[in-house]
C-alpha cells in the first residue's frame, strides 16, 4: 500500500498518452490520404515551417531561463522544451509546465519555470492577437474577440508594470481572509510573478514578442501551402495566416484540450468563407492540425522517451 502513490504519476501519463492517441485516431479516420499523398512535398514543407516553429520557441525559452539566472545546454533545453509538447493537450496547456521536473535536479526553482511559461504564454497571445488582425477586413464577425484578447493583454501588461507584486507575495501568506488551503498555491502564483518581471522588461519583451510572432507565422504560412493542393481556390499567404491565428486564439481562449474542436471549427468555417468547399475545407484543417499540434505532440513523446535513460544536462 504504501508504494501505491509511486505508481498514481506514471498511471496518469499513460492514460493521457492513450488520450492522445485516440483523439489523434479520430483526426485520422476523418482524412482522405489521396489529395495528401498526391501532394506529399507540400505536407513535408509544411511540417517544415512547424518544426522551425519550435526551434524559435525553445531559443524563446533558452533566453529566457538564461535571463532568470540559468545557464544550460542547448540540447538540453531544446529538448526539455519539446518534452513539454506532450502534454500540449492540457487545458491551457498547463500540462506543459511538466518541464519542471527535468530543471528541478538542476536547482532551477519551480518558480522560475513558471515564469518563464507565463511569459511564453503571454507573449504567444500578443503574438496571435496580431496575426489574428489579418482578419479584420476579411471577416469582422471575429473583431470582438481579438479585440476582448487584445484588452485582455493590455490589462495584465499594465497590472504587472504597476501592482507591488514582491509586497503582496511576502503578505500572502499571512492573509487570514483567504482560506488556508489557498494560501499557499496564491503564494506561489505570486511568487512566479514576480519571477517573471525580469522577462517583461522592454528588450526581453521585444524579443520575445518578436520570436512569437515569427514562430505562429511560419505555421499560418504553412496553412496556405496546404491550401496549394486544391486548384481552384487561391489562399492569400496574408488570409492564411489569418485564419490561423483567429482559430488558434479562439482555440486558446475556449480552454478545451489543444483547442480540440473549437479551432477546427474556426478554421473550417474560416476556410468556407473564403471559397473551400466544406469537405476540402475540413479536410485542409485536419491536415494543418496533424502538421502542427500533432506532429508537436509526437516528437513531445520521442523527447519525453529520450530523456529518461540519462540526463542530458551534463553534456556541453
Amino acid at each position: 500500500m504504501p508504494n501505491i502513490p509511486r505508481f498514481v504519476p506514471y498511471a496518469a501519463v499513460i492514460a493521457f498518452a492513450i488520450w492522445c492517441a485516440l483523439s489523434l485516431r479520430g483526426d485520422l479516420a476523418q482524412v482522405s490520404l489521396e489529395p495528401l499523398l498526391r501532394s506529399w512535398d507540400i505536407v513535408l514543407l509544411a511540417a517544415v515551417l512547424s518544426l522551425l516553429n519550435y526551434v524559435f520557441r525553445a531559443l524563446r525559452w533558452r533566453t529566457y531561463l538564461r535571463k532568470l539566472g540559468h545557464s544550460l545546454p542547448r540540447g538540453f533545453v531544446a529538448l526539455t522544451y519539446v518534452a513539454g509538447f506532450a502534454y500540449t493537450l492540457s487545458p491551457g496547456k498547463v500540462g506543459e509546465m511538466v518541464r519542471a521536473r527535468y530543471y528541478l535536479p538542476l536547482g532551477v526553482p519551480l518558480t522560475d519555470v513558471a515564469a518563464a511559461f507565463f511569459a511564453e504564454r503571454l507573449l504567444d497571445l500578443v503574438a496571435m492577437v496580431v496575426l489574428s488582425a489579418l482578419m479584420f477586413s476579411a471577416d469582422s464577425r471575429y473583431a470582438p474577440a481579438i479585440i476582448s484578447a487584445a484588452g485582455l493583454v493590455v490589462v495584465v501588461l499594465v497590472m504587472l508594470a504597476i501592482v507591488p507584486w514582491p509586497k503582496l507575495a511576502a503578505q500572502a501568506r499571512s492573509w487570514e481572509w483567504l482560506p488556508r488551503a489557498l494560501r499557499a498555491p496564491v503564494a506561489g502564483g505570486l511568487a512566479a510573478l514576480v519571477a517573471t518581471r525580469p522577462l517583461l522588461r522592454p528588450g526581453i519583451l521585444a524579443w520575445g514578442f518578436l520570436g512569437g510572432v515569427i514562430a505562429w507565422g511560419l505555421e499560418g504560412a504553412g496553412l496556405g501551402l496546404l491550401g496549394s493542393i486544391y486548384s481552384g481556390v487561391h489562399l492569400p499567404l496574408q488570409t492564411a495566416v489569418g485564419i490561423y491565428g483567429v482559430a488558434v486564439l479562439i482555440g486558446g481562449l475556449s480552454l478545451l484540450p489543444g483547442g480540440l474542436g473549437s479551432t477546427e471549427a474556426v478554421m473550417t468555417a474560416l476556410l468556407i468563407a473564403h471559397g473551400f468547399p466544406i469537405s476540402k475545407a475540413l479536410l485542409l484543417t485536419l491536415t494543418c492540425r496533424l502538421v502542427t499540434l500533432w506532429f508537436a505532440v509526437c516528437l513531445g513523446w520521442i523527447a519525453v522517451l529520450l530523456l529518461r535513460p540519462k540526463s542530458l544536462a551534463t553534456e556541453t
